[in-house]
């Protein structure tokens, strides 16, 4: 029988130590809130959130943190690196995880006892987003069905109203990944040490992760999903950026004052 307090894994087979690319805002943060970690989604980095929800975090006193995921690693190594920042931080941390980053918050929700946690447009059901990839971009999806690299679309990132230059920009930025198996196919992610409060955000219009995938995975943790209509999958990103992390941060805000 597996144990997750064992992690029998990780004392066989440890997980390669590496540098992490950390970015952190902790400027006028205050001590007694907690912090944020971030964690992106596939073929992007730290900078998908140091642009605008970081900044955004820090006007509202929170110190925050965006993790790059190592290149290469597979889901057990990034959970070890989410779990082994947040351990680092000097107060229980609230996780916030957005596309294939909220699967490996899913994951490490179950070793770290976070203070909450966001799962932003969550690729949580893999072989549903394969599909809608698949009619949305196929161009871009076929290749990583066969070992190649997935490339994402405009369509499936942004909403219409974000203009054509920046849409090419950020689109630059990008990182075309070949996707593991496991990001399709994979155990489901433990029930999270302690009960904390966890919100599901996302957009019914995403090109993603579709609106039944984001009530299932709100459901499994108990609420119904955050919706923000016209946006795309990357929500820290599109146009109307901001609704997103001013709900987030109000949600987070309320519960810790009912605590």
């Amino acid at each position: 029988m597996k144990s997750e307090l064992l992690r029998f894994d990780d004392w066989t087979r440890p997980v390669e130590a590496v540098e992490r690319e950390v970015v952190s805002l902790t400027e006028e943060a205050d001590k007694d809130l907690p912090p944020l970690l971030f964690v992106p989604g596939l073929g992007h980095g730290a900078w998908a959130f140091a642009e605008h929800w970081l900044p955004q975090a820090t006007a509202r006193g929170f110190a925050a943190h965006a993790l790059t995921p190592r290149p290469g690693g597979d889901l057990r190594a990034h959970v070890h690196d989410v779990v082994q920042v947040a351990a680092s931080l000097p107060r229980q941390a609230v996780l916030v995880g957005q596309g294939a980053g909220a699967l490996v918050v899913a994951y490490a929700m179950g070793r770290y006892p976070v203070r909450a946690a966001v799962l932003a447009a969550p690729v949580l059901d893999g072989r549903t987003t394969l599909w809608a990839a698949l009619r949305t971009n196929p161009g871009g999806t076929i290749p990583a069905l066969f070992g190649g690299r997935l490339r994402l679309s405009r369509k499936q990132l942004f909403g219409p109203e974000m203009p054509d230059e920046r849409a090419r920009e950020l689109l630059g930025r990008v990182t075309a990944e070949r996707p593991r198996r496991e990001l399709i196919k994979h155990d489901p992610a433990p029930r999270p040490v302690g009960d904390p409060p966890v919100l599901v955000v996302g957009s019914p219009d995403d090109r993603v992760v579709p609106r039944a995938s984001l009530d299932r995975t709100a459901t499994r943790y108990g609420g119904a999903p955050l919706l923000f209509p016209g946006m795309g999958h990357d929500l820290m990103l599109d146009v109307a950026w901001a609704e997103p992390i001013e709900a987030i941060l109000d949600w987070l805000t309320k519960e810790l004052t009912q605590a």
